[in-house]
């Protein structure tokens, strides 16, 4: 499934995986690592339909962080739950076991899969959420695009709910109409933006474009 330049751990653990599948709804499900990295992970029992370059949250423990998408199983295959991931900040703690010394990982995708029109980037901002007889809420994005987001929060809002948000774009506050378009309980709601500008949308453009160029 791709070369590799990293020796890798085969050792088998429960975790935690959530994010926006591609069909931009929420999912969160237990799954299992078949071998690890420094820099990667290989999991299996995936159910969630992923899309190549999707950023997802993975839990272990009391740990969380934040991972690419770089592999998919090959449909029909004992290998179609398998799903290969590279960590967006291997520098954090996750696992509470040693692992290899090497290089960055480098392994390659076997399936693109379909992209999102709207590709997300991993983006951690600042959001303000202002929804009709609700007290205002805070939050913070794990992803990004031109179309929406997915802004993690312990109790988030319902489904459908229509709401106004301001995310703050480096030093610019920049106020939308949005709608959840899908919640997780304990993790926080995706966010599909509303009626955007041409104005608003060019400099979301903007933004992504940059941040893109630092992940």
């Amino acid at each position: 499934m791709g070369k590799r330049r990293e020796p890798r751990k085969a050792v088998e653990v429960q975790v935690r995986i959530f994010g926006t599948d591609s069909e931009g709804k929420i999912f969160s499900e237990n799954v299992r690592t078949l071998d690890v990295s420094h820099s990667g992970v290989l999991l299996a029992g995936v159910r969630a339909k992923l899309n190549i370059d999707e950023i997802i949250g993975l839990t272990y423990g009391a740990n969380k962080v934040h991972f690419r998408v770089k592999r998919l199983g090959s449909p029909g295959l004992p290998t179609d739950s398998c799903v290969g991931l590279v960590n967006l900040t291997p520098e954090r703690p996750l696992w509470d076991f040693p692992l290899p010394d090497a290089a960055m990982d480098n392994f390659r995708p076997e399936s693109l899969g379909d992209r999102r029109q709207s590709p997300r980037v991993t983006c951690q901002i600042s959001v303000e959420l202002r929804a009709a007889g609700e007290p205002t809420m805070w939050g913070k994005t794990s992803d990004l695009s031109i179309g929406g987001c997915f802004v993690e929060m312990p109790i988030p809002l319902k489904e459908g709910c229509n709401f106004e948000i301001s995310l703050w774009l480096a030093e610019t506050k920049l106020k939308l109409q949005a709608s959840v378009a899908s919640t997780a309980p304990g993790f926080g709601i995706g966010v599909r933006f509303v009626d955007v500008s041409p104005q608003d949308k060019s400099l979301l453009s903007s933004f992504l474009q940059t941040v893109g160029k630092q992940t």
